[in-house]
């Protein structure tokens, strides 16, 4: 069980570095000129979604994007815009609240796999897309879900733990990698396989977002198609999407930066991935190798760096190696940090940071 001051820590960690942030990144604007800066890419679109639902704004082309984007975000920003006027603080307000929730859960989690709970979210916080905790994305609320949700599975409350990945599974796509996970936790676990029902519940809302634009648009899988339109998501050869990402990655305009940033993700990803294989940690390299099959074969790589946000079996073990060689953390930090707040400046700049 997480001792109090852990979760003290995880909060305190949480809203200084918010706080922190947002002192840094205020001066020279009004309110409303800082909440623009974010309002940028895809928060934009939880925004456009939250207002006018999928099928954009009126009197606007149909945005044929939006469906890859799951409903879970904008159905909170919609009910918090009831006590928050402006959309962007309200998208705001939403990761604040669940990233706190994200990051108690986190200290537990990594207190429950025997480390140090604070080195755990404080590698989170220093990481370079962290930005996208304090946006209005979508990563913060996921977290809030999964988190939990792996920490009751591997304390066997299973009940539990997959009514909270049905709440990661109405915010991202992600959340299908969480609940094909818990089937191969469940699997090493050797519960009972009387409880073997309960695995279906983190699938339950897909299929709900796959009928529901079915019956609007007539498409089984329009959150796919719609990410395969808008975001080149269509398979390649893992060879041939290393190869355009990197030739786009030679050029010298601002794009060119960020695709060398996706190699560099993939480069971590992949050595993350070897180091829960050498550890046999079966159902957390199920969560992350999904995700990083998708991600590696698409036409090119795009948000690889950000879905390593959503990697908390990665914090887990830094949090470890740093409980026992604390310099590691310190230099983590060192290295991490300043690239965390070129990316937050890139971001609140207009550029792609992820």
């Amino acid at each position: 069980m997480i001792t109090r001051s852990a979760r003290r820590d995880a909060l305190l960690l949480w809203f200084g570095s918010r706080a922190g942030l947002l002192i840094a990144t205020l001066f020279g604007a009004t309110l409303g000129e800082y909440l623009d800066k974010w309002r940028k890419w895809d928060a934009g679109l939880f925004i456009t979604i939250a207002q006018y639902g999928y099928d954009g704004e009126p009197g606007r082309p149909p945005d044929e994007g939006l469906p890859a984007f799951f409903p879970g975000l904008p159905a909170v920003l919609r009910l918090v815009h009831f006590m928050v006027p402006d959309w962007a603080a309200a998208g705001l307000l939403v990761s604040l609240v669940a990233g706190a929730v994200a990051m108690v859960a986190l200290a537990r989690l990594a207190e429950f796999e025997g480390a140090n709970g604070w080195m755990a979210v404080l590698a989170l916080l220093a990481f370079p897309m962290a930005v996208f905790l304090v946006a209005g994305y979508s990563e913060a609320l996921f977290l809030a879900f999964a988190i939990p949700a792996w920490l009751a599975a591997r304390q066997g409350h299973w009940a539990q733990a997959v009514l909270l990945a049905a709440g990661a599974s109405c915010v991202r796509i992600t959340g299908l990698f969480l609940a094909l996970a818990l089937v191969v936790e469940f699997a090493v676990s050797r519960e009972s396989p009387r409880r073997a029902g309960w695995l279906v519940v983190p699938f339950l809302p897909l299929m709900a977002y796959s009928y529901y634009h079915y019956s609007r648009s007539g498409d089984w899988l329009a959150w796919k198609h719609a990410q395969e339109s808008g975001w080149g998501r269509e398979f390649e050869w893992p060879w041939e999407a290393w190869q355009t990402t990197w030739r786009s990655a030679m050029g010298t305009d601002d794009f060119a930066v960020a695709f060398r940033m996706e190699i560099a993700g993939a480069v971590v990803a992949v050595a993350v991935l070897v180091w829960l294989l050498v550890l046999r940690r079966w159902s957390e390299l199920a969560y992350t190798g999904a995700q990083a099959a998708a991600l590696m074969t698409s036409a090119y790589y795009l948000s690889i760096p950000r879905s390593l946000v959503l990697w908390f079996p990665l914090w887990v073990l830094v949090a470890k190696v740093g409980t026992r060689k604390a310099w590691v953390l310190a230099l983590y930090g060192l290295i991490s940090g300043p690239l965390m707040i070129v990316n937050t400046a890139r971001f609140l700049s207009g550029a792609w940071a992820g």
